[in-house]
Formats: structure tokens, C-alpha cells, sequence
């Protein structure tokens, strides 16, 4: 689908960079023949065998950190999926090393490398940038909220990751995966094909194995998609699970981040780690749930077992294979004690996206002006001064695509318009109580399901985006939790499968998705083609 059409109808809802030994994108055409990108000795390795192998003896924080780095070295100048390298990560793992020879162990994640999407705060020598020249030195003195959570789980903070640049909110014809800062994101299974985005490099990086977790954020789709389509495991939480303090903004009423990783189980651990309310966090239009700060008890075998799923066959692409995967996979779900329940329609689906696409327009000139403006070393400080610099910068930041979106936006009035309140009520409404719940009521549903992404589309920065479907459009505008597994491939491309219902579901739906995923296992690591035409 093109991203003109993307917020309003879907149903999918250049500088020097700081990484030692990686250059600029390589064309995929200029891949020397001898560079085997597939091949790591930590591929596919998970946090908790990291943790045995730290364990045991066999491996340091460190040494895992530098085999990473030197995987980056390797494998980024072909899919650019990282912006900027921590400096101090080796030191950070040398620390937690001797954390744990004292016998300390702070958790699952202690000493595990992770990237973040480079929208999220850090108080540290790395930029936060949202990989725009307009924001370059924006060093900052604090940590997000969660950024705090993830040094006091004892990961390593690996790097940042390169993404749609704004989060894909600047133009109605980008290229997903593109930044000005940064450059294009490649898919790791195709180079030649889009990562989607706009967590772009954090679903490249976890699949081409150059981290063991990422952290993505999400309006519409920027967590499932690029989850999806990358062939990796993506949650977008509740909204309020994980504070967005911090945070880059598009709107408060949709924002998140949440985890990107290769399994369920990385992925739920993650989840826990970060998760808590945090009461500085902006108002994010749902009542408070139960939060827990471990959700792997709910990893079940038998997860499946006795649960009544929907089937939102109108989300379902068109294209024939995909229709195929799906078929299997709701076989394998009824093999495994599941009740699928076909065609549940959402009666609610033509009128959610117009209101919330008003919405992110008004949010995002109030909440990036807000970002800005509390930010000291940020460059610019509203929206007005980065569309004047993006028009005095051209050549560098629009030479493939404009900035309609950010002159609209600049366009809306404040919080109080009364066409902002009408949007705000009617997309809440129309996806939520009469979307998903109404749904779920209707059929006593615990979960409804459909594929996360058609197959990529080849990048193509002259028209843009070629989006080929999806589902997120429901969960990301009403707020409610989505988890995307591995649903299998068409000709070699990823394809995933979401699962989404209420607020605060995450329980079962991770039962669902890692039952789903166990019976499956669709992931697989990818083979950096350069392009399927040969």
C-alpha cells in the first residue's frame, strides 16, 4: 500500500557516522563474491543460552559485545542498520563481567547486547537524532525511562539503529528504511527489498544477527511490520505498559515502544524488563492495567490449548501464498487445541483512519514542539524550524521525498481544537469499544488474528513505498497490545502473523504466540541475497 494512503485508509494501520570499521551503504551489486554475511558463530543464539555460556565459563559480557561489533563491522555496510556504536559498550560489559565474578547476576539480561531505535534518549556520547541532519549533537543528558530500566537490568546498551526517518511521519511518498542521517536500511533476507519501517534498523540488526534484542517504537505498524517483514518476533505493548518519557514523539495517544527479537522468549523477557507506569508519562486514553515485571510464566506449550481466536479474514493481502500460510497456520493452531473462528469483520474499519491520522497531526506539532523545546542541545526547537531547515538542507534531506506531512501538521492548531477532541474520541471509539472489543464480544474471542505484512516490496526512493498489507491499524490506534511471529515465507520473503486483542491482554496473547511459535518455528536466519532476480 502506498504510504500516501498509509495513515488515512490502511488496514494495516549522509554525515559521518560513528561506527568504527563501517562505511557508507554498499550497493548490493558491488558485494565482493567471498563475503559470507550468513555465516556467525553466534547466530540465532538466544539470552538465555548467552547466559549459559556466560555462566559456564565459555564467554564474557565482553567478549560477546566484541564478537557483535565485529559482526557489525562485517555485516552493516550492506544493510545500514545502525546508526551510531556506543563507545563505552565494552566497558559496560567489562563491568557487568565483574559484577558477576562478585556474584552478581542482575537478571536474564545482564550482560546481553541490545540496540535502540535511534528516536529513544540515552544520556551517554550517542546522538538521539530520529535519524535527521536537523538534530545532529543532540546529546543528551538523561536517559529515557526505559533506557534507565534496561542499564538496571545489566544489558548492554550495543548501539543505536538507524529508521524512517521522523518515524516515517514527514512524507506522504518515503522510502521506509530511509534517513537523512543515516541512509537506507536494507532487509537482510533481500538487499535489494524494504525492512519496512519505521523500526527499520532494529528489525534488520535482530535478524541479521547483529544484536541479540531491539528496542523499536510504533505509531501504526512501525513495530509489527519491520517485525514482520523482517522475519523476527515484535510486541507493541499496551499503551502505558512502557513509559515513552524520552522518547522522540509522534502522538501520545498511539505512541510506544516495546521489544523486537527472534524468539517469543527473548522478546517476553524483554517486556518485563521495561515494563512499569510511570506517572510522568503523557496520558495515553486507557485505564490502568496489571503490569507485570516478568511475563515468561506465561510461556506456555499447551498456550493454545481451549482458546477461541478470530479470524480477520478482511485484513487477510490478496496475494495467493500468503492466503496459503495462512491457511496453515490456522490448521496448526486447531491441531493444537485452538477454536478458529472464521471471517469476524470488523464493522468499524473504514472509519477509524481518517480521525486518527487528524490526531497524529495535531499530537505530533504539540508533542514534538514539547520534546524540543525540553531538550537543551537539541538543534531546533519546534516544528516550524525544522521544515525551514529542511528546505535550506534539500539536497541532503529531501533529495527523494518531501516534507508534506510536517507542513500539515504545522498547519493544526493546539490540544483544544475541537476537531483535535471530535478525531481523538471518534478513533478511540471506532477501534477500540466498537473495533476490538465489540469483536471480541460478539464472538467470545481471547485473540483475533491476521497476517502482519504481504511480501516486501523492492526500495525504490522515486515512488516510494509499496505497501502490501497488513493488520495493525486496530491495536496501534486504539492502544490495545500486538505480538507478530514467523508465519513462513513467500518466495523466500518473511511473512508474519499477528495476534492482537484488549487492553492489557499480553498474558494471553504471549501464551497464543509462543505456543504458535513452538509448534511452527517458521524464524530462520536470513541469507543476504542480493535480489531475487538473480
Amino acid at each position: 500500500m502506498k504510504r500516501r494512503s498509509f495513515f488515512k485508509t490502511t488496514a494495516l494501520g549522509g554525515s559521518v557516522v560513528a561506527l568504527s570499521g563501517v562505511t557508507a551503504c554498499v550497493q548490493e551489486s558491488n558485494m565482493p563474491e567471498e563475503v559470507d554475511l550468513a555465516s556467525f558463530d553466534l547466530n540465532e543464539t538466544s539470552a538465555m543460552e548467552l547466559q549459559q555460556k556466560m555462566e559456564s565459563g565459555k564467554l564474557t559480557a565482553k567478549s560477546i559485545c566484541q564478537k557483535y561489533l565485529d559482526r557489525i563491522a562485517l555485516v552493516d555496510p550492506y544493510l545500514r542498520s545502525v546508526i551510531e556504536l556506543n563507545p563505552e559498550a565494552l566497558d559496560i560489559a567489562g563491568k557487568l563481567d565483574e559484577e558477576r565474578q562478585n556474584g552478581t547476576v542482575r537478571g536474564p539480561l545482564h550482560g546481553i547486547p541490545v540496540m535502540i531505535k535511534d528516536n529513544i534518549d540515552t544520556g551517554d556520547k550517542m546522538q538521539t537524532t530520529a535519524g535527521s541532519l536537523a538534530l545532529e549533537g543532540n546529546v543528551v543528558e538523561k536517559d529515557a525511562f526505559i533506557v534507565k530500566k534496561l542499564r538496571d537490568a545489566g544489558a548492554v546498551l550495543l548501539g543505536k539503529t538507524n529508521l524512517s526517518e521522523w518515524a516515517n511521519f514527514r512524507s506522504t511518498n518515503s522510502s521506509s528504511g530511509w534517513s537523512g542521517r543515516g541512509g537506507q536500511v536494507r532487509n537482510p533476507f533481500c538487499l535489494d527489498r524494504s525492512p519496512c519501517g519505521s523500526s527499520s534498523g532494529t528489525g534488520a540488526a535482530v535478524s541479521g544477527n547483529l544484536c541479540t534484542i531491539g528496542i523499536g517504537t510504533e505509531t501504526n505498524g512501525s513495530i509489527v511490520c519491520p517485525s514482520g517483514i523482517n522475519g523476527v518476533v515484535g510486541i507493541k505493548p499496551t499503551l502505558g505498559m512502557w513509559s515513552r518519557q524520552g522518547i522522540i514523539p509522534i502522538a501520545h495517544s498511539q505512541d510506544t515502544a516495546g521489544p523486537m527479537a527472534r524468539n517469543v522468549t527473548d522478546a517476553a523477557i524483554l517486556l518485563g524488563a521495561l515494563a512499569e507506569f510511570d506517572t510522568n508519562d503523557a496520558e495515553t486514553h486507557l485505564e490502568r492495567g496489571k503490569i507485570y515485571n516478568d511475563y515468561t510464566p506465561f510461556l506456555k506449550l499447551d498456550g493454545l490449548q481451549g482458546k477461541r481466536i478470530g479470524i480477520a479474514a478482511q485484513m487477510i493481502p490478496s496475494h495467493e501464498k500468503v492466503g496459503e500460510l495462512m491457511k496453515n497456520a490456522v490448521e496448526a493452531m486447531q491441531k493444537s487445541g485452538a477454536e478458529l473462528v472464521e471471517d469476524v469483520k470488523f464493522e468499524t474499519n473504514r472509519k477509524w483512519g481518517n480521525p486518527s491520522y487528524e490526531v497524529l497531526l495535531y499530537e505530533f506539532k504539540a508533542d514534538l514542539n514539547k520534546y524540543l523545546k525540553e531538550h537543551p542541545s537539541a538543534p531546533k526547537k519546534s516544528l516550524a524550524e525544522l521544515i525551514e531547515f529542511n528546505k535550506a538542507n534539500a539536497d541532503k534531506e529531501m533529495p527523494w521525498f518531501g516534507q508534506e506531512i510536517f507542513e500539515e501538521a504545522e498547519a493544526k492548531g493546539d490540544l483544544n481544537s475541537e476537531e483535535y477532541l471530535q478525531a481523538l474520541e471518534d478513533s478511540k471509539r471506532f477501534a477500540g469499544k466498537e473495533g476490538i472489543d465489540a469483536l471480541m464480544d460478539a464472538h467470545n474471542l481471547d485473540a483475533i488474528i491476521a497476517p502482519t505484512n504481504g511480501p516486501t516490496w523492492s526500495i525504490d526512493w522515486v515512488n516510494g513505498d509499496s505497501f502490501t498489507g497488513g493488520s495493525s491499524s486496530p491495536a496501534a490506534i486504539s492502544g490495545y497490545p500486538n505480538i507478530t511471529v514467523p508465519m513462513g515465507f513467500v518466495e523466500g520473503l518473511p511473512i508474519g502473523l499477528s495476534f492482537f486483542g484488549r487492553a492489557w491482554s499480553e498474558p494471553v496473547l504471549l501464551e497464543i504466540a509462543y505456543a504458535f511459535e513452538q509448534v511452527t518455528k517458521h524464524r530462520k536466519a536470513p541469507e543476504f541475497k542480493k535480489s531475487l532476480m538473480g
